[in-house]
């Protein structure tokens, strides 16, 4: 069966040389299908570059007008042609359950597409993630982008976003 040659999760490496280089990947992985199920979770530091990759993304997408960040308001929702998106940014949770207390639980089950940072903050009480984004900013002002699908739907949208 597929499932036992399938052994997850699958790492991928990738450099980004510039903003470009982000916005070129966010416009390949904003081609496949199965993003309007996906959850994905993206790691690094402050000024790593997640929110950036993630305004890339929903630009991609479609979405038009500003894209905030969500670190204040916790999640900016987003009504595409296709399906709903959410950016979360759990920075400021300094307990995991507050997640779930926030009324997370139904938009984790629901299809959409859900972009989280700072996933850390809510461990334990989220979903296992399709696809891991691990971005680290380096002295060049590049970045080294660590991919891990997690699932099914990640090594899909892997397989069908890198180079």
């Amino acid at each position: 069966m597929l499932d036992e040659l399938i052994h997850l999760p699958i790492v991928k490496s990738l450099h980004w040389s510039d903003e470009t280089a982000t916005q070129v990947f966010a416009k390949k992985l904003a081609t496949q299908g199965l993003l309007g199920s996906a959850f994905i979770e993206l790691h690094g530091d402050l000024g790593a570059g997640k929110t950036t990759f993630v305004r890339h993304l929903l630009r991609a997408l479609g979405v038009e007008g500003r894209i905030k960040s969500p670190t204040y308001a916790v999640v900016e929702p987003y009504e595409l042609a296709d399906f709903n998106a959410w950016h979360f940014d759990f920075y400021r949770f300094l307990d995991p359950r507050e997640a779930m207390d926030a009324g997370f639980r139904d938009i984790f089950s629901s299809l959409g597409l859900k972009l989280v940072e700072w996933p850390e903050k809510a461990a334990g009480a989220l979903p296992t993630a399709d696809l891991v984004i691990d971005i680290e900013a380096l002295a060049d002002e590049s970045r080294q982008v660590s991919l891990k699908a997690q699932t099914r739907t990640g090594l899909a949208l892997l397989r069908g976003s890198a180079p």
